[in-house]
């Protein structure tokens, strides 16, 4: 099969002015970024009564195999397309990080790519990079008021704004900056987040309007003066100039699928670190501009789909109508205890064993009162025996599932899944039920998520996590949100741990403030905001041909 960037290269897209009318968006309510790319302003949402029907998809524990989360989720939209309905999706951008190093891009994959692929897995609309500069306009503020006299009395050895970059670099995570001479300003301790983690990228997607992006940028905590009074960015006097910086990254993004199926991509925090969500805005117009809207949360059910029905939906004040949640026969003969290598051989036991992982997963969405799907992402190793032998553990269960071919196939590989999809939704009248309220304390919003997500049994606290608590708690930030930072690679903070075990513990080492996102972050186990490249980064396969196609990105 041909690679996910020939596909996209030698698709014929529909210009994106024909994408907008399938949505009823007029061409005065475009920005045109090109002939496959546009802005969409405000003017476009004319019926803001109308709203779309949200459909979360989710997937187990990720493992090396891949789920192909997003390649379900185009699949899925564009089946619901086959059959006559009217829908979009409402994506993340992808981060250079993973693009550069070793997870890929987000784009999906086969003939279910949202496209151009390139593009959007590069620099895009410039997204990314404005919220880069409008993160490190703070940074290089608090040390310009440092070197001219600080007369806010910040301490320097009490600054939590961090710098950002928005690529994989590991010798950021601790730098000092100011070193030299007095010239050189202040010297300080400081780090570095990926963009994706940063506070910046979970205000902008958590912003219903620009209005709201202001009081969220004021309200960032930047740190503590001498005395241990907190000082924000608003006491920096920028608010303005981060508002010119974001004026077009706020606007949501329009492209479309292989199929011609309209997609919003805006946003792209990380599951394991921030909410693992696009924006608020984003979802709200394909909300209103569409009967369907199928929408991601990064990683498994344990993150982002416990950050989208406790952080994201309960800011938008909605309920998911269903979710998806997407596993694989390879990634579940991992969970069984197959390695990577063998995984092309047949091998129904480990498949058997490792469904334990996909139970964990659908019991944390049954914890919020969720109607649920499983799609098997169908792979071509998989066997028809290992096929039948999940369908009929599903069956047994009362799951309803439905097969995935959307890589091989397009949309007309997702029309089952669609149309169980279709009945699901239909016949359930439930509402959510989160995992915890904000009146809660910060340990037992943080216990509940750890028992209700991740199937653990107990929390233990450092001593400097035990400490941020008490701050918090005396500044009057208990009625914040959580927002748990921890490996993606186990339903435990121990990526090694593979499978569903019970009874664990989650060691919470340290907690951070995001006053302008709402939501204190957690941070467990050895989880940390700035990852590292690889030993054999995808950078170093990646090159343009004699006919100025990218070649090597996936």
């Amino acid at each position: 099969m041909k690679s996910d960037v020939q596909i996209s290269n030698e698709a014929k897209l529909k210009n994106i002015k024909e994408v907008a009318k399938e949505l009823n968006i007029s061409e005065d309510s475009l920005e045109l970024y090109g002939n496959y790319k546009a802005k969409v302003n405000s003017s476009a949402l004319k019926n803001k009564n109308h709203n779309g029907k949200v459909i979360l998809v989710t997937a187990i524990t990720p493992t090396k195999a891949g789920e192909g989360k997003t390649t379900v989720s185009i699949g899925l939209a564009d089946g619901l397309r086959q059959i006559g309905k009217n829908a979009c999706l409402a994506l993340r951008e992808p981060s250079l990080g993973p693009v550069m190093g070793l997870k890929g891009g987000a784009t999906g994959g086969g003939y279910t790519q949202v496209v151009p692929m390139d593009d959007i897995n590069l620099h895009f609309t410039g997204d990314l990079h404005a919220i880069t500069a409008a993160n490190n306009l703070i940074s290089s503020t608090i040390d310009n008021e440092l070197y001219y006299g600080n007369k806010l009395n910040l301490n320097p050895e009490d600054i939590t704004f961090r710098r950002c970059m928005d690529i994989n670099d590991r010798s950021l995570r601790e730098v000092r900056v100011g070193c030299g001479s007095k010239f050189n300003g202040v010297e300080r301790a400081d780090k570095f987040n990926i963009t994706v983690a940063s506070e910046i990228m979970a205000v902008l997607c958590l912003s219903k309007d620009k209005a709201d992006l202001e009081k969220r940028l004021n309200s960032i905590l930047i740190g503590y003066t001498f005395d241990k009074k907190p000082m924000f960015v608003k006491d920096l006097g920028i608010t303005g100039a981060l508002l010119v910086l974001l004026k077009d990254a706020i606007k949501p993004n329009l492209v479309q699928t292989l199929e011609g199926t309209p997609a919003f991509i805006h946003g792209g925090p990380f599951a394991n670190i921030a909410h693992g969500c696009n924006s608020i805005i984003a979802t709200t117009y394909a909300k209103h501009l569409a009967d369907y809207v199928v929408t991601e949360a990064g990683f498994g059910a344990d993150l982002g789909a416990e950050k989208f029905l406790d952080i994201k939906s309960r800011i938008m004040d909605i309920e998911p109508a269903a979710v998806v949640l997407v596993a694989t026969i390879r990634a579940l003969k991992m969970h069984g205890g197959e390695d990577v290598s063998a995984l092309k051989n047949e091998n129904v036991d480990a498949m058997l064993k490792g469904i334990e992982n996909l139970e964990r997963h659908i019991q944390t969405i049954k914890n919020f009162n969720r109607p649920y799907v499983v799609a098997i992402n169908r792979f071509y190793s998989d066997t028809d025996k290992e096929v039948e032998a999940l369908e009929k553990y599903l069956e047994s269960k009362g799951h309803p599932y439905a097969l995935s071919n959307g890589f091989a196939e397009g949309g007309k590989g997702c029309i089952d899944l669609a149309n169980l999809v279709l009945k699901v939704v239909e016949k359930d009248n439930s509402h959510i039920k989160r995992l915890y309220e904000t009146t809660d304390s910060i340990e037992t919003k943080i216990l509940n998520v750890v028992k209700g997500a991740y199937g653990g049994a107990a929390v233990e606290y450092s001593e400097l996590a035990q400490k941020k608590i008490e701050e918090f708690n005396k500044l009057g930030y208990s009625n914040l949100l959580v927002c748990m930072a921890k490996t993606q690679n186990s339903v435990t903070d121990d990526a090694k741990v593979i499978g569903a075990p019970t009874g664990f513990t989650i060691h919470v080492k340290d907690l951070s403030l995001s006053l302008g996102a709402g939501f204190i972050v957690v941070y467990t186990g050895k989880i940390i905001t700035m990852p590292g490249l690889p030993e054999d980064p995808a950078s170093k396969h990646m090159g343009i041909d004699e006919n100025d196609n990218i070649y090597g990105l996936f």
